[in-house]
């Protein structure tokens, strides 16, 4: 049965607030719809929620359908930041009207040409897919973690996923944030990249948080140059030294 668009919103509500905010059920006003609404009629034909004294709930049914519309949302947050370049005023609008767009099937072709993401623009949670258990690869992906590229492949950073805060923090003060260009000189034994001047060599685990978005390689000097002019005086440069395998 298919859902307009006032119900999927409704869906992506529930599951935010019992999901990830720990309610049990919410008021039905909180919604701002009443018992008697057509899209609370057809939530309840579709087996999606239940609705008793006033609170709403999701069912068993309507659980993992939720997931998938909050799952739209926040892939279609990740296409319109990565891929093109939505300013942060418009993200939220265009991604509701994005969802709606997104059959099953290509949300999956969407996950996998961004790499899987786990985390939507705002550092939440994005639900799985079936694609990200089979991890396809016959899509040639636009963003991809740093463990999945190829050597010689270069782009510049998307995000980082590292829910551990000293992580994170560790990788900022390193100059690792995203608009950050960065090439893979190795995968093995340990990942080796540049970012800018600097070389780092990491495990699988931080490579793993680390997301690029691939670029095609410029012009040999080109790059170079650019860097050069866009570089502030004075900058202090760092210098490659050998780092056993693990160290960040």
């Amino acid at each position: 049965m298919e859902l307009d668009e006032k119900a999927e919103e409704i869906l992506e509500t529930l599951w935010i607030r019992t999901e990830e905010e720990g309610a049990e059920t919410i008021p039905l006003d909180e919604l701002e719809v009443g018992f008697k609404d057509a899209v609370v009629g057809q939530l309840l034909l579709a087996g999606n929620i239940t609705v008793s004294k006033g609170q709403v709930g999701l069912t068993a049914r309507g659980r993992p359908r939720a997931a998938n519309v909050v799952r739209r949302h926040r892939l279609a947050e990740r296409l319109l930041t990565d891929v093109l370049a939505t300013s942060e005023t418009l993200l939220n609008e265009r991604a509701c009207k994005f969802e709606h767009l997104l059959d099953r099937g290509l949300d999956d072709s969407i996950c996998s040409l961004l790499g899987h993401p786990r985390v939507c623009p705002h550092g939440k949670p994005i639900p799985p897919g079936r694609c990200c258990h089979e991890d396809r690869r016959e899509l040639q992906k636009v963003v991809s973690p740093l463990s999945q590229m190829a050597s010689g492949e270069s782009g510049k950073i998307a995000y980082i996923y590292a829910p551990q805060a000293a992580k994170l923090q560790k990788l900022v003060s390193m100059g690792i944030l995203p608009g950050a260009p960065v090439s893979l000189i190795q995968g093995f034994p340990s990942y080796v990249f540049q970012v800018r001047q600097t070389q780092f060599a990491v495990d699988k685990e931080i490579a793993d948080a680390i997301y690029v978005r691939l670029v095609e390689a410029e012009p040999p000097g080109e790059g170079e140059q650019k860097e050069e002019q866009q570089r502030p005086p004075f900058r202090h440069r760092f210098r490659f030294r050998k780092r056993r395998r693990g160290e960040v």
